[in-house]
């Protein structure tokens, strides 16, 4: 089967679902189903294996081609968190002040998986649209999946996403190998080769080609 693109570009595509006004997705936000009572994190790491730090460990990151800032553990884990954030701005919708979270020191949360934010390893985009334990049907639609399920693949491993969580939260993406994995240092070297050469990296992928479907399929 060759590469041809569909027929709709990438964003002509994705339009028709993510294009809608704030105002109109306000209106149509998520209702969450029952969630676990709050709970507060006592451990000294998240979930994902990696410490608890302060804002000492962080930076805070622009998020290229938006104006969201996020704050995130430096090095290798915010240059993958950042590529996926890039994506989903690209490839799903723009992203606006407000619409990411990544680092904080509020331990209270209400899945296991929230903890990751404690290490800056985690980021939610846009949490009041795609929030915990939302009913099915209302989250992300079957072409933004594809995008999400692209970044899955094209991380290998890396990054697990909250859709694929219990409870679901789909607006969660965190990194799933634990320090000193040597797949997170491969993966953020490529990320930056990638982006480092003119129309390659986060901006110039079609996810819909048929060679990337085939990939991200289970991922789905």
């Amino acid at each position: 089967m060759s590469d041809t693109p569909p027929i709709f570009t990438r964003r002509q595509t994705l339009g028709l679902t993510a294009g809608l006004a704030a105002g109109a997705l306000l209106a149509n936000v998520p209702t969450a189903t029952a969630a676990p009572e709050l709970d507060s994190w006592q451990g000294r790491r998240s979930q994902n294996h990696w410490p608890v730090i302060d804002n000492s460990h962080t930076d805070t990151f622009r998020i290229e081609g938006t104006g969201v800032n996020v704050p995130l553990l430096k090095g290798d884990v915010a240059t993958v968190l950042l590529y996926v954030a890039r994506r989903f701005a690209y490839e799903i919708d723009m992203l606006r002040p407000g619409d990411v979270v990544g680092h904080t020191d509020h331990r209270t949360v209400k899945a296991g998986f929230e903890s990751n934010h404690l290490s800056g390893t985690a980021i939610a985009i846009r949490p009041l649209f795609y929030p915990l334990g939302a009913q099915k049907g209302t989250g992300l639609s079957d072409l933004e999946k594809v995008v999400v399920a692209d970044i899955l693949a094209d991380c290998q491993g890396v990054i697990r996403w909250g859709g694929h969580a219990k409870p679901v939260k789909e607006s969660h993406f965190q990194i799933d190998v634990g320090p000193g994995d040597a797949r997170l240092s491969d993966l953020a070297r490529r990320i930056r080769d990638e982006e480092a050469g003119p129309g390659s990296g986060a901006g110039s992928i079609n996810p819909f080609l048929p060679s990337r479907r085939k990939k991200s399929a289970a991922y789905l």
